[in-house]
């Protein structure tokens, strides 16, 4: 049988006091005795009582808590963007409530239900990979919440005027792409996923670039789509591995299908990065410990959540009136590892 949760009233009724006695007294107020206030916090000890924060929400119009959506919780990349966040909004007297799509729509909407459900003062988040109708991303914005997007920016998410902080993907790939030519290869595969997601479709696009710049021709057939994910990277690779040519560098929007990759040419005595070099995107930590080390693209992560927080406390300190909504580009960093160092010299 379930136990009937202790209130202000049961308090009250405990301790012979009116319930606005027991309400002030929780609440340190000035009016209310310190040996009342101490009577109070030991009967609301001893009855277990717990704060209703939702009512409390709804009564001040401010929860003091902050939602997150994340695609995934097994990813470095979202656990670091947590940590940014959680770091910064914590120190200003926040907490936060965490949520995961799962790269589900379905699951994402249910996120922002039960965000919403619970007066949030406001959603950060990465919409799921699969989403495609962003209308209840509206209606967060319809509920006057501040919403502040990371990573992943659609031009549907755009249209809503909000905040968004994204590294410069073009760039990343742009670089990573680069340094495969520089290292002389010429028959460059390219791990990508959905086009519809801005992240990848934007790698695709500095790929793409860097082969045109230094006049290598465009192959889409070596363009190959995926969910990124390990299996299929590993998957992918054994397609390679029936070519009459093998390709002599894989670029991957994702290290953990460069990963994938690895485990399946090294299996097959293809020499890395000898035969095939190898360039990953994301800097997972795993990537400078496997053999050999895989050259990624750090997105800084940590950095992303920081300046996502640092907004938020922007737009509460202007009570949502006068902050101007911006997108911030932060610069991403590549890391050369022994996986693409083709040029020992």
């Amino acid at each position: 049988m379930k136990s009937k949760k202790t209130t202000i009233h049961d308090i009250a009724k405990h301790l012979n006091i009116t319930a606005s006695t027991v309400s002030r007294a929780l609440k340190n107020n000035s009016r209310i005795s310190d040996a009342t206030i101490k009577s109070v916090r030991e009967a609301a000890k001893e009855l277990n009582y717990q704060p209703n924060n939702i009512a409390a929400a709804l009564r001040k119009g401010k929860s003091n808590i902050v939602g997150i959506i994340i695609p995934m919780a097994d990813r470095n990349f979202f656990a670091s963007i947590i940590r940014g966040i959680e770091e910064i909004v914590n120190d200003a007297g926040y907490n936060v409530i965490i949520c995961q799509s799962n790269d589900s729509p379905e699951k994402e909407k249910a996120n922002i239900s039960t965000l919403l459900e619970s007066q949030v003062d406001c959603i950060i988040a990465s919409y799921a990979k699969k989403t495609t109708d962003f209308s209840h991303y509206k209606e967060i914005v319809e509920r006057d919440v501040p919403l502040i997007l990371f990573d992943r920016l659609h031009e549907s998410l755009e249209l809503l005027d909000v905040d968004a902080v994204v590294i410069d993907d073009y760039l990343g790939s742009y670089k990573a792409t680069q340094h495969l030519i520089e290292q002389g290869c010429r028959k460059i595969v390219h791990f990508s996923g959905p086009q519809h997601v801005s992240i990848y479709k934007e790698r695709t696009r500095g790929y793409m670039e860097a082969l045109i710049q230094n006049g290598i021709s465009l192959d889409k057939s070596l363009v190959l789509e995926s969910n990124l994910k390990l299996d299929a990277g590993k998957q992918l690779a054994n397609d390679l591995l029936t070519w009459q040519e093998l390709p002599d560098a894989i670029f991957s929007a994702s290290d953990y299908a460069a990963m994938g990759a690895m485990g399946v040419l090294k299996k097959n005595q293809v020499k890395i990065p000898e035969q095939i070099a190898i360039v990953g995107f994301s800097n997972e930590p795993f990537t400078s410990f496997v053999e050999p080390s895989l050259s990624t693209v750090d997105q800084h992560s940590k950095k992303m959540g920081e300046y996502a927080a640092r907004i938020f406390l922007d737009i509460m300190n202007n009570n949502n009136k006068t902050h101007t909504p911006t997108k911030t580009v932060l610069k991403p960093e590549l890391i050369i590892r022994n996986s693409s160092l083709k040029s020992k010299d």
